[in-house]
């Protein structure tokens, strides 16, 4: 029996032994971290020997960069949508435009040359290189108009950039460590680094913090094999900031657009003056974009601007494109020739009828066709005017989701006012509603602030009003609910003041004060179809001058004269001195 029993449990400690042997194993290995290496490579996502990546910010970006004769190129878009959106690359002409406070700056494709207004410098090697569908603009060449630092590493190639000058979290390593791909030490080594290696810690977490290296490389690292963060704020010293300066007039201004249809309409401006108070500034509707070449037509006057000035008043005449339908106005923005002509048309009318200022009404603009051309057209056009002493007024539309791009902030830096129109909330093809309630332009010039300085912001204002004409569909007859308006076919009319206020007393309709729209409000019927009118009055207008008052804005603007009641100018002089 004893003989039976000694095979059997030797067998038995033997399964034992092993059995803690692979338990030791399989701690050892829990515990020991990986020395497993990523291929960087790979992770850089680098296909060719010509290649770089770009980290940004302690951001991996989706962009290469590309090397030529050992050169650092990088992609126009990435310029514009991460660096310094005031470049501009013209494709049609294959120019590199670039505009500073004072200059326009242009680059010919594949020349090393520039011209700073009328001087060229030699930049000693090709600035940019066209392509099929864009442009690739020399680094070096960007940072000398950017706020941007940068260094290149080799093994593999990537270009590390700072262009946000924020506060960051640093720290420094404690002993030698390494930065993995993800938290935990069974992860694959990115890079080793040793004690007292600074790093940037982007992301705080139990046991392991995601970091940034200096050079380019982001992972996880032990909490413990770093020191104490500390809040370290970037600078740039190499970088000075542009000094914008803006003709701007020491009271509020008092704008009104009189609507001026034909040559012998300018005779009546005395008879328009009139009949308004308070008025500092005109701007006659006199020119608009005529042809693809961009010249202008007009119809201006000396003798208008002339009689404004003996009364005191600055003439800005107002500048569109919409006038002639037959012009493709994106065709003339997007070709800097084209721009370049329309600019010195614009600059030819100001000498000629010795205007004041230049107020741009260009409008239906996207940001597919058109949006960078026309924000570089409002750069150009304000070099110009400045050097010469005219004002620069742009009117924009309230900012909506759909023109996200108007980049507001710097059109501030370059014109002198932003002018907001305040109005067609609602208009024709809508649904029926205010052309202009209080909150909806509250909420427009909020939004304004956030980009522009308040002493730089005009409202403009609508004299005018829709009354809306709600007729029921054929198989609604009867309709009851009159706010669901998808039971109705909807038209509208403009109408001023006047004529408004009597369509109200020709149907014996009452109005009263809206609170949602802070409006007079009034509706009626007549046969089968109801009307209804969000009145523009004394009382609509005294809300929107109060915000110009309550945020100090510069001022306000009416569109149009003539559509108004006589009583609102007392209003007017009550708020803008």
């Amino acid at each position: 029996m004893k003989k039976k029993l000694l095979p059997a449990l030797i067998v038995t400690g033997l399964i034992i032994l092993v059995v803690i042997i692979m338990g030791i194993t399989a701690l050892i290995n829990k515990y020991t971290p990986t020395k497993k290496t990523e291929d960087l490579k790979e992770y850089f996502n680098i296909s060719s020997d010509d290649e770089a990546a770009l980290v940004v910010d302690n951001e991996l970006s989706d962009y290469k960069a590309k090397i030529i004769d050992k050169k650092i190129y990088v992609d126009y878009k990435f310029v514009h949508d991460s660096l310094n959106s005031r470049f501009y690359w013209d494709a049609n002409e294959n120019v590199l435009l670039y505009t500073t406070a004072s200059d326009i700056i242009s680059a010919a494709a594949d020349s090393n040359s520039y011209s700073v207004t009328k001087q060229t410098n030699d930049f000693g090697y090709p600035i940019v290189k066209a392509t099929s569908d864009s442009a690739l603009i020399a680094l070096d060449y960007v940072k000398q108009y950017s706020n941007i630092t940068f260094k290149s590493y080799d093994d593999p190639a990537r270009v590390v950039i700072t262009s946000k000058w924020d506060e960051i979290d640093s720290a420094t390593v404690n002993k030698s460590t390494q930065v993995r791909v993800k938290g935990g030490i069974k992860s694959p080594i990115l890079k080793e680094v040793k004690k007292d290696d600074k790093i940037t810690i982007l992301d705080s977490g139990d046991k392991w913090d995601k970091v940034a290296t200096e050079d380019g490389v982001i992972g996880y690292i032990k909490r413990k094999a770093l020191s104490e963060s500390k809040k370290t704020k970037l600078t740039n010293p190499d970088y000075e900031e542009e000094n914008f300066t803006h003709i701007k007039k020491d009271k509020d201004i008092c704008l009104a657009w009189n609507q001026v249809t034909s040559q012998s309409a300018n005779s009546k401006v005395a008879q328009v003056i009139s009949s308004t108070k308070g008025i500092n500034v005109m701007s006659p509707t006199w020119f608009y974009l005529n042809d693809n070449n961009g010249n202008l037509a007009d119809i201006a006057s000396k003798d208008y601007v002339s009689y404004c000035h003996s009364q005191g008043i600055e003439v800005w005449g107002l500048f569109s494109n919409f006038e002639n339908t037959d012009v493709d106005a994106a065709y003339v923005l997007t070709h800097t020739s084209t721009r370049t002509t329309l600019i010195n048309q614009i600059m030819s009318a100001a000498f000629n009828y010795e205007l004041d200022g230049v107020n741009i009404d260009f409008e239906n603009i996207t940001e597919d066709a058109y949006g960078d051309s026309y924000i570089e057209f409002i750069r150009e056009l304000a070099i110009k005017c400045h050097n010469n002493g005219i004002s620069l007024s742009v009117d924009v539309t309230v900012p909506a989701s759909f023109n996200k791009f108007f980049n507001r902030s710097d059109m501030a830096n370059f014109a002198d006012y932003i002018v907001i129109m305040g109005y067609d909330e609602h208009y024709k093809g809508s649904d029926a509603g205010s052309v202009s309630s209080i909150p909806w332009v509250t909420e427009g010039v909020e939004s304004t602030l956030k980009e522009v300085p308040a002493d730089q912001i005009i409202l403009g204002m609508p004299f005018y009003t829709r009354i809306w004409e709600l007729t029921p569909k054929e198989d609604d007859d009867a309709v009851t609910d009159t706010e669901d308006q998808s039971k109705y076919t909807v038209a509208s009319q403009v109408y001023s003041m006047d004529a408004a206020a009597a369509q109200l007393a020709t149907n014996n309709a009452t109005a009263a004060l809206d609170e949602e729209s802070g409006q007079n409000y009034a509706e009626w019927s007549v046969s089968n179809k109801l009307y209804k009118v969000w009145l523009e009055d004394n009382t609509s207008l005294e809300n929107r001058l109060k915000l110009v008052d309550d945020n100090k804005l510069a001022g306000a603007a009416f569109w149009k004269l003539g559509f108004e009641n006589s009583s609102v100018w007392d209003t007017v002089i009550k708020y803008l001195n």
